[in-house]
């Protein structure tokens, strides 16, 4: 996944793919064993060894089972192995909305429900897992102006149906920056503004979940620029990830410097304001829109 651009044929992999893909690489690097030598012993290229190792195909079980057989595993731990990579096979919930949304973002999708922490830049929205249903609608409808209502409604629902994570007893971390003018870009209406603002309220609230808006005066800063979403996992075979978009596609980054650089901007971002000063700039917005 190391700086790749997802193309709308890629398949996403699932976190737990990424996983065992990582292992499998520590299993044949710790047994010596070169990609030529393990690519003879499936009959394959070394390009099908390294992209099972990047988790970009699936985890065939005969083909796990051979690898780790050449690597000297015993037969416990290679039926371990093959469990989990049939486990890693199965698509994931969001597979059943593959039709609205674009194979690059379901990967996005996976990260997230897999991730320990998040944290997020935004710019321009109110970022996904904290928007209402209202809000999700108005600013789905913008992206997608000729949607048909149905497919619309189905983008919404995934949406929501991602902010479940955040109930749950282990949920993630999530730490939104956001800037002032994602208050004053109207989507829906005064009356879904005031819905926003008041979940933003609300959820700002939790322990797992801080809110911090940039306001205009804090000028020009080093993290004006795409919204982005950093990953950090509690596995340790994965690395922490950074996603951004663009228009019609996404990137992945995993290299340490692409991943610091953006770390260091979110940090730097929330400086610019706190708790306190974040949440008066929304209960003023909100009257904003009473």
């Amino acid at each position: 996944m190391s700086d790749a651009r997802s193309g709308a044929g890629t398949s996403a992999p699932t976190v737990l793919r990424m996983i065992l893909g990582r292992r499998l690489q520590e299993r044949r690097l710790g047994a010596h064993v070169s990609l030529d030598d393990a690519a003879k012993a499936l009959r394959v290229t070394s390009l099908t060894i390294r992209r099972l190792e990047k988790a970009d195909v699936g985890l065939k079980p005969l083909y796990v089972e051979k690898l780790l057989q050449t690597y000297g595993a015993g037969q416990q731990e290679i039926d371990e192995f093959v469990e989990l990579a049939e486990r890693a096979n199965e698509p994931g919930w969001w597979h059943a909305y593959r039709d609205v949304v674009p194979s690059w973002f379901t990967a996005y999708v996976s990260l997230e429900s897999g991730a320990k922490t998040l944290r997020t830049y935004e710019p321009h929205y109110v970022t996904g897992l904290l928007q209402t249903h209202g809000y999700a609608r108005a600013v789905l409808r913008g992206g997608f102006p000729n949607e048909n209502e149905e497919d619309l409604e189905r983008r919404v629902d995934l949406r929501l149906r991602r902010q479940s994570l955040l109930e749950k007893p282990d949920a993630p971390t999530l730490w939104v920056v956001m800037e002032e003018a994602v208050l004053h870009r109207v989507a829906g209406g005064a009356e879904i503004m005031r819905e926003q603002i008041d979940r933003l309220l609300e959820v700002s609230e939790l322990e797992h979940i801080s809110v911090d808006v940039v306001p205009f005066s804090a000028g020009a800063h080093v993290g004006a620029c795409a919204p982005f979403t950093y990953f950090r996992f509690e596995e340790p075979e994965l690395p922490d990830i950074v996603y951004s978009e663009i228009l019609s596609a996404s990137v992945y980054l995993d290299q340490r410097s692409d991943v610091s650089a953006h770390l260091e901007a979110h940090n730097r971002m929330s400086l610019a304001t706190s708790s306190a000063d974040s949440r008066a700039l929304l209960l003023r917005m909100r009257k904003e829109y009473a």
